[in-house]
């Protein structure tokens, strides 16, 4: 049996890992497209369940999520969620660069007691995605900060204090 993959999406502002998301979405894709997102959103919860855990007090921010990553997935249009923190984003496929990155950002977050959604996207397809032509690249809050190196902690530290305002 095929291993499911685990993927990262926010549910109410907080970055969660869901198992079998992308195989469940695909096995959809074709039947519910057309359907409402009350219809999508329900058959989502009830398959995902299966394999993730989810409270029922949450089942409506996951619901959501679970709506928007499936139209997303379709290329229909979605509400992307917004939760006020900082994003940041590492693209790269798991190099040492890549991975220096995202440890130096985590100890400039540390030092400087800044608070932000971290996610290293290591999919290359899904990098593609961000039209970036080299790796490691950093975004935060979706800017493109840095391609293809990794910048000086002073840099980031910058960057960081920017995005706080």
């Amino acid at each position: 049996m095929a291993q499911d993959d685990v993927i990262q999406i926010k549910v109410d502002g907080h970055g969660v890992g869901i198992i079998g998301l992308k195989r469940v979405m695909e096995d959809m894709a074709e039947a519910y497209a057309q359907k409402s997102d009350e219809e999508v959103g329900s058959e989502l919860l009830s398959r995902l369940r299966r394999k993730n855990y989810i409270p029922d007090s949450a089942a409506e921010g996951y619901k959501r999520a679970f709506v928007r990553e499936f139209r997303k997935f379709l290329g229909q249009p979605f509400e992307e969620d917004i939760s006020g923190g900082i994003e940041i984003k590492v693209l790269g496929p798991g190099c040492a660069q890549c991975d220096r990155l995202e440890k130096e950002l985590i100890e400039v977050m540390a030092e400087t007691n800044v608070i932000a959604d971290v996610e290293h996207i290591r999919d290359i397809k899904e990098i593609g995605k961000y039209g970036i032509m080299g790796t490691p690249a950093l975004l935060i809050n979706g800017d493109v900060k840095s391609v293809g190196k990794v910048p000086p902690k002073t840099k980031l530290i910058e960057w960081l204090n920017q995005a706080k305002g």
